[in-house]
Formats: structure tokens, sequence, C-alpha cells
């Protein structure tokens, strides 16, 4: 299969992508605008392959994307390019709206174009799997239910938003012009290659150079923790066996304050620098960031029972191996903290 991959040598994107090449079976495109949250390292290990091919190109300029498929022939795409972080959407949120919807009505629009010059039966085997977030479905009371399938949209930042509209911008395509359109929703990812710039990386490097581990309000926020390469395997499930039309949410049922997570880093920092102990000292309090949501819950049932995937790996040891890949991979994400990348935005205006 010749499969075509938007935002590619981002953090879920290559996951996704060298998951796709370890299959052995496949055609890889990688699309991807290397903006600041990309880093070409991420995919060393493709290059120079005759399986894999690498597209630089913005998703929101239709002629890159138009040869991007004319050249690669693509029988499916997943599309995860995007602009992510909330706290950047706080600041400057045209650039979301810009790549998150304006990227993927384009993404959608030369998918369309394309599958309708196939022929019938390639066509019909065509598929477009959207990534999205559970961030669109709002926040949850601590005892409430986890998200479904059915959950109302209620995004509540201008990044949720952003992805929000694109989630319908999907389904529209589908239910407009019958291009195979799945969605996907799933929890905060976890793992190796993630940006300095999110939780678990910047606390890990915070931690690591004994510098203050600022946490938002009372860093008592919930959040469904789930390990990046779970996420590629879920996505290559709902690649192979998903329903055009249907969407998956997909979580790891690991729902965690930010305070608890920030402690285990701390813990396995104690073990890997055990001078630097206690590293739980480092933490302090800083105020919140604006309309910061209290807690996201997913229920995988229908991923699990539709498409047998469930999440595989257990966040301690997950995120213990996570806090140890960064110690190590210093030449990975050096060069990234020259753009200010563990700074603080998204405060009030």
């Amino acid at each position: 299969m010749r499969v075509l991959v938007t935002g590619g040598s981002g953090f879920i994107g290559s996951a996704v992508a060298r998951a796709l090449v370890a299959r052995g079976s496949e055609q890889v495109g990688v699309l991807d605008a290397l903006t600041y949250a990309a880093n070409p390292a991420t995919l060393a290990s493709l290059e120079g392959r005759d399986d894999f091919r690498f597209f630089r190109a913005d998703v929101r300029d239709r002629a890159a994307v138009q040869a991007a498929f004319e050249t690669l022939r693509p029988q499916a795409v997943l599309h995860l390019a995007a602009e992510t972080h909330v706290d950047r959407s706080i600041d400057g949120p045209g650039i979301f709206v810009e790549t998150n919807l304006g990227g993927t009505q384009v993404m959608l629009d030369v998918a369309e174009q394309y599958r309708r010059s196939l022929p019938a039966a390639e066509a019909e085997g065509f598929r477009f799997v959207h990534v999205s977030t559970d961030e669109v479905f709002g926040a949850l009371e601590l005892d409430e239910a986890p998200f479904t399938e059915a959950s109302p949209y209620r995004p509540r930042s201008p990044y949720a938003a952003s992805k929000a509209g694109a989630d319908h911008l999907a389904r529209a395509w589908h239910e407009t012009y019958g291009l195979p359109v799945i969605l996907t929703n799933c929890s905060n990812n976890y793992g190796p290659y993630q940006h300095p710039e999110k939780l678990i990386p910047m606390m890990a490097l915070r931690g690591l150079s004994g510098d203050s581990l600022p946490v938002y309000g009372d860093g008592l926020q919930v959040r469904d923790w789930l390990h990046v390469e779970d996420h590629a395997e879920a996505l290559l499930a709902v690649l192979d066996r998903g329903v055009a039309g249907r969407t998956y949410l997909v979580g790891a049922r690991a729902e965690r304050t930010n305070l608890e997570m920030v402690a285990a880093i701390c813990s396995a920092l104690d073990e890997m620098s055990p001078a630097g102990a206690p590293h739980l000292r480092l933490v302090g309090h800083v105020p919140d960031r604006p309309g910061h949501d209290r807690r996201y819950g997913i229920d995988p049932t229908r991923i699990e029972t539709e498409l047998g995937w469930r999440a595989g790996r257990g966040l301690t040891e997950g995120l213990a191996a996570t806090v140890r890949w960064y110690a190590d991979h210093a030449d990975w994400w050096q060069p990234m903290l020259a753009g200010g990348a563990l700074a603080r935005r998204g405060q009030a205006r």
C-alpha cells in the first residue's frame, strides 16, 4: 500500500511513518513543512530507503500537495499535519486557523479530486484518516463519564476550536462528496521525539538541568496518557480495518493529574541522577493558563471491540523509558532549545 502521511516529521506523524515502514509492505510518503515543531533528524532512520519519500511542503499549498499526490499515487492518506500547542494558540490563534482548518480543507479537496481520477476499484479502496484530539470535546467534571464517539463538541481553546472545525470539514467531505473519511480523536501522547515545549519533555529536560519545574495552577488537571507508539499502532488498525464515516476514540485508560505525572518524572530522574535527588524539590506552581480544561478522559471501547486494538504500554514503564530517552538524546533536542522551547507561553493578554 502507498500511504501519504502529513506532518510526518512531527512527534506522532514520525511514529506513524516508522511503524508503516517497519511493516515492510508499504510505500510511505511524508509531507511536512518542517516548521519549528519538526526536526529532520526524527526521520533519519528512514532516509535513503527505496520505500520512503519525503515531500517538503505546507498543507496549505495546494499545488505542492497536488504534486505529492501525483508523485506518490497514494492509496491512503493519514492526515496529522497541524499546529498543536495550546499555549501557542492562546498567543497567536491565526496560524492555527490557517493550518488546521485551511490546510485540512486543501488536503480534503485534493484527496477527493485525486480519488475521482482513479479507476473504480481503486477509488473504492481509498481511505483518508483524519487524526484529531480529545480536546474538541471540552472539559469533563471529575466524576463525569469519559468521552465517547457520541460526546458533543465543546472546544475551549483556539487550538481545540481549530481542530473541531477541521473535524467538521472532514465529516462534510465524507457526507457531501463521498470521500471515504475516518476520524480519530486521541488523548495526550507521550514518548520519544516530542517537542520540548510539551509537558513531559519540558519537565524531564528542566529536571536534568536542575531547573525549576513550573506546574500550572494547582496541577490537578487530569489527562489520559497514551504512548505515541501505541497511538501509531491504533492508527494502523484504523487504516487497515476502520469503517469509512466512523469515528474512533483512542486512549489508554491511564488518567493522571499533571502533578502525578511530574512526580513520576521526578522519580525517574532520581533513579537516573541520585546526586540531584529529590527532584520533587524543584516543583513550583505558576499562574494557570486561561481556559485550562480540568479533565479529559477517553472511553476507547469502540476501537478495542471493533478493531481489536488496545494500548499495550504501561504508563509507569513507558514514562521512565521516555525520560531516559531524553537524557540519552541531547543531540536531537538541543538544537530545538535555541527557539525558546522551554519558555512560558499562553499567559493571559
